[in-house]
């Protein structure tokens, strides 16, 4: 087990992680709880990162991982383990882990004035069963995660990113195609022991003040059916008992817990998990321009005022609202990002799509940038942050690197001038941007 600084251990004196005093000048939303995660939630902005396409495998974060196997069926996380031998397998997940984020990944994040990691994990790391032909040993890896976040003063949300069956059918819940997950209540309870063991790992002392957060589940779909819908909702409440009381007595873990909207307005979690019941609840909303024609066929002033728009429905948000993910991107030009082998909206190669424009100088090569295009990128940015500053608790960008795809990439932003190396330095004010 990681263990942190002598200091920070004499302070907690092996207690548990809520027996520490709570920081002060919390907001309202906030206040009156007795849990302590750590970190002034409600009094500083969350500005953070996610640490995608590492221990959760996507095919348009790493393309050449999935198209070195070539073969053309191996489309998320289970097909690369399931269609290749599976040692050939294991040496490239290996590699990958051990070269994809080191270190110096956190040094540079810290180095970009981020306070925060968003580190998708699937529970196949912890529970592998019925045939299912994952391999493990990503759990190793989120650990040295962890200690480099401690190392270099950021702090850390563990975010359960893949449920037993898919909770979505995307190739980033491990598993593409359909979502069963809520079809098979052994599913859930499966997800629900996984949480209760990331919880209890993560609540102890030796954690405390570096992982503050803990994500019950990432994106389920909803939206598809009445009983995703039902069966998410109860989810919640249930994978909450497993994470706050992980200890099997009645010692509470510290940690923030998180849930997803599912997709749905915030709207519909007014009068849901509230205090005192249900202590430090955050609701975590994504926010994408690029998923429908619609929104591809924008104009950049368009995309501008989208974000703009979104400012009063945050700031009514019934639960502290975090915005877990967005980007940079305006366009679904990203090679792979609707899955591999599946084509862009914005070309009309997606199935059923129009032309809007030509993707060769969008996304994946960033020296095509026009200058006008890297502009828009920066007013994209300055919106986006204190849109989400302004009516939340803040914000994780998706994702730290990307092979190609520049603008997914908040490393590529950094390094090419269009995201600032203090998230705070605004070129646009959100007055010039919003009125």
């Amino acid at each position: 087990m990681l263990l942190l600084s002598a200091l920070v251990s004499s302070l907690i004196l092996g207690t548990r992680a809520q027996a520490a005093p709570a920081p002060a000048n919390l907001t309202r939303s906030l206040a009156g709880r007795s849990v302590n995660t750590g970190w002034h939630y409600g009094q500083e902005k969350v500005r953070g990162v996610n640490i995608g396409g590492w221990l959760v495998l996507e095919p348009f974060i790493t393309p050449s991982l999935f198209e070195n196997t070539g073969n053309n069926d191996i489309v998320d996380e289970y097909t690369f383990s399931q269609y290749q031998d599976r040692g050939v397998a294991q040496a490239a997940l290996k590699k990958h882990w051990d070269s994809w984020i080191t270190e110096d990944d956190f040094a540079q994040i810290a180095a970009a004035g981020l306070n925060h990691v968003r580190i998708p994990i699937g529970y196949w790391a912890y529970d592998v069963s019925g045939g299912e032909p994952y391999i493990q040993g990503q759990a190793e890896f989120l650990d040295k995660a962890i200690g480099w976040a401690g190392k270099h003063g950021i702090k850390v949300m563990v975010d359960l990113h893949g449920a037993p069956a898919s909770q979505n059918g995307y190739d980033n819940s491990g598993h593409r195609g359909s979502a069963n997950w809520a079809t098979d209540n052994n599913n859930v309870v499966r997800t629900k022991n996984v949480i209760g063991t990331l919880s209890k790992k993560y609540s102890d002392p030796s954690y405390f003040g570096v992982v503050t957060m803990l994500a019950l589940l990432n994106e389920p779909a909803t939206y598809m059916n009445d009983q995703l819908l039902q069966t998410t909702r109860q989810y919640w409440k249930d994978a909450y008992g497993a994470a706050r009381y992980p200890f099997g007595n009645s010692d509470k873990s510290g940690l923030v817990l998180v849930i997803h909207d599912g997709f749905q307005p915030l709207s519909t979690y007014q009068n849901y998990m509230t205090e005192p019941e249900y202590e430090s609840v955050f609701i975590d909303t994504h926010n994408y321009q690029v998923f429908n024609d619609d929104f591809v066929s924008w104009n950049w002033d368009q995309h501008v005022r989208g974000i703009c728009d979104k400012a009063s429905g945050y700031s009514q948000s019934p639960l502290s609202l975090v915005v877990g993910e967005w980007s940079l991107a305006s366009t679904d030009c990203a090679k792979y990002l609707n899955g591999r082998g599946i084509g862009a909206r914005y070309d009309g190669s997606y199935s059923g799509s129009s032309y809007v424009g030509s993707c060769d100088d969008k996304s994946n090569d960033v020296s095509k940038y026009s200058s006008e295009y890297k502009e828009f990128l920066r007013k994209f940015y300055d919106v986006q942050v204190q849109t989400y500053e302004n009516n939340g608790q803040g914000w994780f960008h998706w994702t730290w690197k990307t092979e190609s795809a520049a603008d997914w990439s908040y490393q590529s932003g950094v390094q090419n001038g269009y995201i600032p190396s203090n998230p705070t330095d605004h070129k646009y004010s959100y007055q010039s941007l919003c009125g």
